[in-house]
């Protein structure tokens, strides 16, 4: 096997961008335990997370991987909010997601919970700068000049704020959709394959940007690749199978979770 490429140096963010995005870094950020997710009934029912117990520390940067259908990306929807558990229990911060109407969780997705995914998903008519303050428009709330600022410049789309996403190339669409993720100063950012429809440099510019992200900014960061040079970007990358965790590694270099994946059948 050759060894890894070095990992490109991590960028430095704007000293205005350099003040914690979390207060209280003593407790964890979002946290499962005993999670269980069915989906269908009787015959044809598929446990797709089977008891699992997992914390996501406040201003860490976690890698979630394993085999197609190990339950990464139910357990990414379950921890957001986005899907409900059929058992167990998922809290951001102190709340328990379970206990919150929809109206409550549509709140807490909004302003607690960041989201990127592969495909950039921005509106087609608004400009960067205003698909970066979409979720703050919608919660009636004005953007922070300085962190807009900050955020921008770091991501080096400053110049671009004015054009429309089809006059964006993939990169620069996937750091408004960063941008748009951070403005609300989310407790914790998940991200599902965001490099998958980058090329390598952009995709490694932007995995290089998350980690500045936690290990600078204190941001939380779940990410969910089946990529190991993206998990290796990662604080800890944790391993699932079966819907069940399978281990973890902490600091390890891409040959580590390649090797580390493919034990798991992937």
């Amino acid at each position: 096997m050759h060894p890894a490429p070095a990992r490109p140096p991590t960028p430095a963010p704007p000293p205005e961008a350099r003040r914690p995005l979390l207060r209280d870094t003593t407790r964890p950020a979002a946290r499962a335990e005993n999670l269980v997710k069915v989906h269908g009934s009787g015959a044809t029912a598929v446990r797709a997370l089977d008891g699992v117990s997992i914390e996501f520390g406040s201003g860490t940067f976690t890698a979630i991987m394993g085999p197609s259908g190990s339950g990464k990306s139910t357990l990414m929807h379950c921890l957001a909010g986005l899907d409900t558990a059929t058992s167990g229990q998922v809290r951001l911060g102190e709340t328990d997601l379970a206990t919150l109407d929809d109206l409550a969780l549509t709140r807490v997705r909004r302003d607690r919970v960041g989201f990127v995914f592969q495909s950039f998903n921005l509106l087609p008519t608004l400009t960067a700068a205003q698909n970066i303050t979409l979720p703050l428009d919608l919660a009636g709330r004005r953007p922070d000049p300085e962190l807009f600022d900050a955020l921008v410049g770091s991501l080096r789309i400053t110049d671009r704020l004015t054009h429309r996403p089809s006059e964006l190339s993939g990169g620069q669409q996937q750091r408004v959709a960063i941008a748009r993720a951070m403005i609300t100063r989310p407790d914790v950012l998940f991200a599902d394959e965001p490099t998958g429809a980058l090329d390598s440099a952009t995709g490694h510019h932007l995995l290089a940007y998350l980690r500045t992200s936690s290990r600078e900014l204190g941001q939380t960061i779940v990410l969910v690749t089946h990529d190991p040079m993206a998990a290796a970007y990662a604080d800890r990358v944790v391993l699932l199978a079966d819907g069940r965790t399978a281990g973890e590694l902490t600091d390890p270099d891409a040959d580590d979770v390649l090797t580390a994946v493919r034990r798991l059948g992937a």
